[in-house]
């Protein structure tokens, strides 16, 4: 058994992790609340394009774009949003091996697909695994995450798509369903021809409705130039968005739960302290006893 100096000292030390994992449980918590107030006032403009995007088609049956029509996948991006730092449970690990089953799956060799890393720990995924990076750099998913921050890597896999350099953009992310839940999705965002959002306004539209018929400038084609990027970068927004509230969550649950078990360990601790105590008083008594006995 430990000494008494050395289980105290465990406790302190104990006492200390405790008084850390608990702030970082309450900072998590007031991060995820505003994380949940970003998701919900977005998700309507995500609809509202979706909407818009499906009238612009619906108004002419003849329009195209690349990044509406399908192809074979020979080459692939798959943008992985993870987070900059640890301590978020199984967060990162899940999401990574979600992807490699799929890449496991679908894929023979490496060479068939390249990764757009979005936060630190995809980014040292990707070297570790030896995968072919987009981007040099590591892009950091901040808690106050804007469209700036990954503008440049958004432009660069449009572009590629476009030009036939990429046939496929997919996106692994972790989608916010509540404080306990959050799963592992992926999603094809590019091209967006199975996008099951851009049907959404004939859906709702009753024969017995009237219908609005809406003009275009200076066309129909040139708005639907302008929107495909928006929307093809509003989507991946609020990817990052479900992701970055799902990170806050599952921290806040690690940090709960390593608070818990490091109360546990302390009484755990203080139960062998005690014993210890006892013991050393016991034979503190035994010798005095001893002693005076020798005496008489």
């Amino acid at each position: 058994m430990s000494s008494m100096r050395e289980i105290k000292n465990r406790i302190n030390a104990t006492e200390k992790t405790s008084q850390i994992t608990k702030a970082m449980h309450m900072v998590s918590a007031a991060k995820l609340r505003k994380a949940e107030r970003a998701i919900k006032a977005f998700r309507p403009l995500t609809r509202r394009l979706s909407r818009v995007l499906g009238r612009v088609l619906a108004a002419d049956r003849e329009l195209t774009h690349p990044i509406l029509e399908g192809r074979p996948a020979e080459k692939t991006v798959y943008i992985l949003v993870s987070s900059d730092r640890g301590l978020a449970g199984p967060y990162n690990n899940n999401l990574f091996k979600a992807f490699e089953k799929y890449v496991e799956k679908h894929h023979d060799t490496k060479d068939e697909f390249e990764i757009a890393a979005l936060g630190y720990k995809a980014f040292s995924f990707a070297k570790r695994k030896k995968y072919t990076l987009i981007n040099e750099e590591v892009i950091q998913v901040r808690d106050d995450v804007q469209f700036l921050d990954f503008q440049s890597i958004t432009d660069e896999f449009i572009k590629g798509f476009l030009s036939g350099k990429y046939d496929r953009i997919m996106v692994f992310y972790t989608q916010f369903v509540n404080t306990l839940t959050q799963n592992v999705k992926h999603q094809t965002l590019i091209p967006l021809h199975d996008n099951p959002l851009l049907e959404l306004e004939e859906e709702e539209t009753s024969e017995k409705e009237y219908k609005t018929i809406y003009h275009y400038e200076p066309s129909a084609g040139k708005v639907l130039q302008e929107l495909l990027p928006m929307y093809v970068v509003n989507l991946l927004y609020g990817m990052i968005l479900e992701a970055k509230a799902s990170e806050h969550a599952s921290r806040m649950t690690a940090m709960k739960s390593a608070t818990d078990n490091a109360k546990d360990l302390i009484q755990d601790l203080q139960l062998h302290y005690n014993r210890a105590r006892q013991d050393a008083i016991t034979t503190e008594l035994t010798d005095i006893i001893g002693g005076a006995e020798a005496l008489n």
